[in-house]
């Protein structure tokens, strides 16, 4: 295979997940778009999400209850190191199991050596398996990006079909939001030589919980 065939052929492969959705729908608030929301509906982003997650190279942890979802954070975190958001920014109350090795106002060290990063998110985008974090007091980017694990926590509210839509239902956060994040996947460069590395620029393993 002569170079230039084989460059092509990596850029195919990662246009892999770049499909286009099939149906675009009507954009609505987000509260509005929520309530007309169908359990089908619901149901069909969740799968397109986590096939994009898998595609991705994503691990991924699909849970019915919130005791499962606590579950899954304390086998995750055991005995590790946490980089986590404040806790009342943590959905399913995860804050309550432990107390963090650093947050967003701790010293840059501290962060830095953490072993995992907690984080919820603002979106989960379905068409692309990626994860959006809207950072400010209490979010800081820096706990999605510096530990060399990402834990995220995903509701199934936070699901939306496309990025078009996340950008139309909420543009006053993202204005309100010093930093406007979208994770699809570990941390990935190729480059050195055309070949793939992980966790050089961020997180190696991200780990995402699809919870209630």
């Amino acid at each position: 295979m002569s170079a230039r065939t084989n460059v092509l052929e990596r850029v195919r492969n990662a246009q892999r997940t770049g499909r286009l959705p099939r149906e675009h729908g009507v954009l609505r608030p987000a509260d509005d778009r929520a309530a007309r929301r169908s359990p089908q509906d619901e149901f069909d982003l969740q799968a397109q999400f986590l096939r994009e997650l898998q595609a991705l190279g994503v691990e991924t942890r699909t849970v019915t209850t919130v005791d499962d979802v606590r579950a899954a954070v304390s086998e995750l975190i055991d005995g590790q190191r946490v980089f986590s958001w404040n806790a009342e920014h943590l959905p399913y109350d995860v804050g309550e199991l432990f107390t963090p090795w650093a947050t967003g106002s701790s010293p840059r060290d501290e962060q830095a050596s953490a072993d995992v990063g907690l984080t919820g998110c603002h979106a989960a985008i379905a068409e692309t398996g990626s994860i959006v974090v809207l950072s400010g007091p209490g979010t800081p980017r820096s706990a999605s990006l510096l530990p060399p694990v990402h834990v995220c926590l995903v509701r199934r509210t936070d699901l939306l079909a496309t990025m078009g839509e996340f950008f139309a239902t909420r543009a006053q956060d993202i204005a309100a939001a010093s930093c406007c994040t979208f994770i699809s996947g570990p941390s990935r460069t190729a480059d050195i030589e055309l070949q793939l590395t992980l966790g050089v620029h961020g997180p190696g393993r991200v780990v995402v919980i699809v919870g209630p």
